[in-house]
């Protein structure tokens, strides 16, 4: 296990893309609520669509994250709901490139479920995480590079390649939909 976080993959599996079958953690544990796409200095949802919404609402998780002491690679589990799974489809390039810009290579296990609406008017996606940070608070990994912050013993946590099917699982966010 390097720092908190420890990639599981299964034997004889193809390798997810974008995305990590399992993951094992140890020390604290955060769970962040489900964030959308406000902005929190207008109270507002970011305009432009799913892009600048999905964007935003990784923003505010990754904000939760720091006001814990934590970073980009403490982040062990993600679920993003979507209102528009089309929508969702034909943005994987513009939702990878917001992806990579704030978690680099990194992905924790995730999953994407497709939702008829989200309980805030005019939300089109919702992020929950679960975050694994030091004894301490101390972040284990630190930013999108993996490079430590404060402690921990650092490295990148990404599984890379294909998945079964060939198309990056039901999310490839990170990988920008090739």
């Amino acid at each position: 296990m390097k720092g908190g976080i420890e990639i599981v993959q299964p034997a004889g599996w193809p390798a997810p893309r974008g995305y990590a079958n399992g993951v094992v953690t140890r020390g604290r544990t955060l769970h962040v609520a489900g964030q959308i796409g406000w902005d929190p200095s207008s109270g507002r949802l970011r305009g432009g669509g799913l892009v600048e919404q999905f964007a935003q609402a990784l923003d505010n998780v990754l904000a939760v994250v720091a006001a814990a002491g934590g970073g980009p690679g403490d982040v062990a589990r993600m679920t993003v709901y979507v209102t528009d799974l089309d929508a969702y489809r034909s943005s994987r390039r513009a939702i990878g490139a917001a992806w990579r810009a704030r978690l680099g290579a990194h992905f924790p296990a995730m999953a994407l479920v497709g939702v008829a609406g989200l309980v805030e008017p005019g939300a089109l996606v919702e992020i929950e995480a679960v975050a694994a940070l030091g004894a301490d608070g101390a972040p284990l990994v630190g930013g999108a590079d993996g490079a430590p912050l404060v402690g921990g013993a650092g490295g990148t946590h990404g599984a890379h390649g294909a998945d079964a099917h060939g198309t990056g699982g039901a999310h490839g966010a990170g990988e920008g939909g090739r």
